[in-house]
């Protein structure tokens, strides 16, 4: 099936037409530093105030507008990219920390410093290096961090930005639309599938206080990896066993011969089937760019967790 989009290339790409290259800044500033890391001020003392002020900080200082440091490729604004990739990891558990809303809110203030130094610095790489980055970290389908949530409001930053050129910026337009599908607190999309029974059932009516959704395939290791995870956690099983929570899988792929052979394959207490119409491989209704897809719904079918790691539904569930 289809992977991810090849965002990376537009990265890249943006990278190649913005970067500088190994001249000498024009302030005569110190070619080479160390990340310059935000220190929240000694009066913000509250945990989450703290947390909060760290999120909107974090870029400040290595973005400071008076003053352009050495870039080359491996160089971003006089610090070696592993450790700007090394922050960029940082900063994806801090946003993952706070609050969706406040995360979201130090996501576009990233962008706003990015886009702010790259004008009084046309000839620097902080803003593809960065974008290029946080596009790794929270949109790569293979990311234990990543977070649609959270780049949505980078993807709608980058699909307006007169600094992006218009091709790319119909790329991230592309990408911030697919971030809207299915958001964290909003009612999951429902669509039919056909089960093991043959019988046609509906995401909504199936009944349980948790739904473990999984858009997967029986030929898929990561798939196969996840079921013998899930085993390893009695209170989930438990979970199963009682009705309180229902484990869905659905197969998206279009070789529903090669479904119906290995059906013995999934757990007898999950809820398996397969989508007769290929709908949400179409990317209407939900974005599939990797298998597993993973969510995590309430008894009102609200998105819980959104195509996250394994590791994090799991510890949700527990």
């Amino acid at each position: 099936m289809m992977q991810a989009r090849p965002y990376i290339f537009f990265a890249l790409a943006l990278a190649v037409a913005l970067s500088c290259g190994p001249k000498k800044p024009r302030n005569q500033a110190p070619a080479k530093r160390d990340f310059p890391k935000a220190e929240a001020p000694v009066m913000v003392t509250e945990p989450a105030q703290r947390l909060d002020w760290l999120c909107n900080h974090f870029w400040d200082r290595f973005t400071a507008p008076d003053s352009l440091y050495f870039c080359d490729s491996v160089t971003v604004n006089g610090v070696p990219l592993e450790q700007v990739e090394k922050q960029m990891g940082v900063f994806a558990t801090l946003t993952q920390q706070a609050p969706l809303a406040k995360g979201q809110k130090a996501m576009s203030a990233m962008y706003d410093r990015l886009e702010a130094f790259q004008l009084a610095h046309p000839e620097g790489n902080v803003l593809p290096e960065v974008v290029g980055l946080a596009t790794r970290y929270f949109y790569d389908p293979n990311s234990p961090v990543r977070s649609e949530d959270l780049y949505l409001p980078l993807a709608e930053k980058l699909a307006a930005s007169a600094l992006i050129r218009e091709d790319y910026r119909a790329n991230y337009a592309w990408e911030a639309k697919v971030c809207s599908l299915n958001r964290t607190g909003t009612v999951a999309a429902d669509f039919t599938f056909i089960d093991t029974a043959g019988k046609r059932c509906t995401l909504h009516s199936i009944k349980a206080e948790r739904t473990f959704l999984i858009f997967g395939n029986p030929d898929c290791d990561a798939c196969r990896d996840l079921v013998a995870m899930m085993a390893q956690y009695p209170g989930i099983q438990a979970q199963i066993s009682s009705g309180a929570l229902k484990v869905v899988d659905v197969y998206i792929d279009e070789d529903i011969a090669l479904w119906k052979e290995r059906m013995a394959d999934y757990p007898k207490d999950w809820i398996c089937g397969y989508d007769p119409t290929f709908t949400i491989r179409q990317d209407r209704i939900y974005a599939v760019r990797a298998i597993p897809s993973l969510y995590l719904l309430d008894a009102k079918k609200t998105v819980l967790v959104k195509d996250a790691a394994p590791e994090i539904i799991l510890q949700a569930l527990l």
